[in-house]
């Protein structure tokens, strides 16, 4: 497995890793049992960053990774987050240095472990500065709780007063070919500070995929119902785009989806992607994108072809768009 750098850490990782959401439920309904099989098979392929979160399931995921990981906690690089919680049906934001600190503890012991790899701040609270934040989750660090920190869906000038209170190894934010904000300043400032970025729904949250027609390919209770780029209208105008994966696809004999992971890999060092999936074989399809090598034509055509000035509809819902890049 092709490994990358964590930041300026002394710390490795497989280039791909594996983002644990989609075994909550959170696209369509899973059972823990699979949910385990599937973590159990990627650390044997030789994944070793596993991306999990408070907020997935309420628990749930972590939960289920704590029993996954029974006798394999030292195999894996295991990264967490706190920042969101859901108050009388509410998705909500919390930064406070207290909240910070219950969460650590309260995720370590769903997790069954005595250390997180890597902490981040999942949602930033534009009610608290966010050193505050960051200095109690460097109080983590002092602990031994917490060994590197992150922060997720932050404003590059976030970043920066984050990084300058204690240093961060990673930010994470949502990239892929069609969705490429980060090209615009975030990028520079991970380059410029020595900060992985870790790219969640690279593969476009199955759409880059190709196996998504329409509204009706998701299932009853799929949150991507919500998202707008999801919206019939929105697939129809963005699925034209498709083509030119399928054509690099079909020149190498792989899938649209490893084609798309490929692309991702070859634009910077220091992207670390964290694909999500709930099916073995996506598994496996997604670690062999790592053997994968397009040529600088057909990266050029793909980075064409996704402008994001061709996309249509937001990436998140007006409320949740709301709350991210702060």
């Amino acid at each position: 497995m092709l490994q990358r750098s964590v930041g300026n850490t002394d710390v490795t990782v497989s280039a791909m890793g594996l983002g644990c959401m989609a075994l909550s439920g959170t696209y369509r309904p899973s059972d823990d049992e699979s949910g385990i099989a599937l973590v159990h098979r990627a650390i044997e392929l030789g994944v070793t960053h596993l991306d999990t979160s408070n907020a997935y399931g309420w628990g749930h995921n972590e939960t289920l990774l704590g029993r996954a990981l029974a006798g394999r906690r030292d195999q894996v690089f295991l990264a967490s987050k706190f920042g969101q919680a859901m108050e009388d049906g509410k998705r909500v934001v919390h930064g406070e240095p207290q909240y910070v600190r219950d969460s650590c503890d309260q995720s370590l012991a769903r997790l069954k472990t005595d250390y997180i790899d890597l902490y981040y701040i999942h949602r930033v609270d534009p009610t608290i500065p966010v050193e505050e934040t960051v200095g109690a989750m460097a109080g983590l660090v002092a602990a031994g709780k917490v060994r590197h920190l992150g922060i997720s869906e932050a404003a590059p000038a976030t970043i920066r007063r984050a990084h300058a209170v204690h240093p961060l190894a990673a930010v994470q934010t949502e990239y892929s070919l069609w969705t490429r904000f980060a090209e615009e300043e975030i990028f520079g400032v991970c380059d410029e500070l020595g900060i992985s970025y870790v790219a969640y729904a690279p593969i476009g949250r199955g759409f880059l995929s190709g196996e998504i027609k329409g509204t009706e390919d998701l299932d009853e209770t799929d949150r991507r119902r919500q998202h707008p780029r999801f919206a019939q209208e929105n697939i129809d105008h963005n699925k034209v785009m498709l083509q030119a994966l399928q054509d690099v696809a079909i020149t190498h004999g792989i899938s649209p989806s490893q084609v798309a992971l490929a692309w991702l890999l070859a634009q910077h060092d220091f992207l670390l992607p964290i694909p999500g999936t709930t099916s073995i074989s996506h598994l496996e399809e997604n670690v062999a994108a790592t053997a994968v090598t397009l040529t600088d034509q057909e990266l050029s055509v793909l980075s064409e072809t996704f402008d994001p000035a061709r996309t249509a509809g937001d990436r998140y819902p007006a409320a949740a768009l709301a709350k991210v890049q702060i």
